[in-house]
């Protein structure tokens, strides 16, 4: 198996006008997908994002601190996960319920670089949740 990240974006305000009964909902699904992702051994970790935050840049001794753009897109969350290939976890990735409640969604499935060819260095790894 290998690794992949589902990096999930969405507009920062998506979900503002949504009702509390849509938004529980929305958790209900997030909390079945995952469900089906862990009783797979598909899951390594999951986590969603709060949609505020600070964007930092430059470099040592130059850097630049600013807010977030409220009306642009945002990472929302994260999964990292197992599959066979790009194909299941693209599969995978368009289970995901954003998709299901929203269109402005967008799920970027990245390949994880586990071990670095010219060194042979192996990147630190978290266990699977259980």
């Amino acid at each position: 198996m290998k690794e992949f990240m589902l990096i999930i974006r969405n507009l920062i305000d998506n979900q503002s006008t949504w009702s509390n009964e849509k938004q529980q909902e929305f958790i209900k699904k997030c909390e079945e997908y995952i469900g089906r992702l862990k009783q797979g051994d598909k899951l390594i970790s999951a986590q969603p994002l709060i949609r505020e935050g600070r964007i930092i840049s430059g470099s040592k001794g130059a850097w630049k601190e600013g807010p977030f753009n409220e009306h642009q897109e945002v990472i929302v969350g994260y999964y990292h996960i197992l599959a066979e290939n790009i194909e299941k976890a693209i599969a995978i990735a368009k289970e995901n319920p954003e998709f299901e409640y929203t269109t402005t969604a967008r799920i970027e499935v990245r390949p994880i670089k586990t071990k670095e060819v010219i060194t042979g260095y192996v990147y630190p790894k978290t266990e699977p949740q259980g």
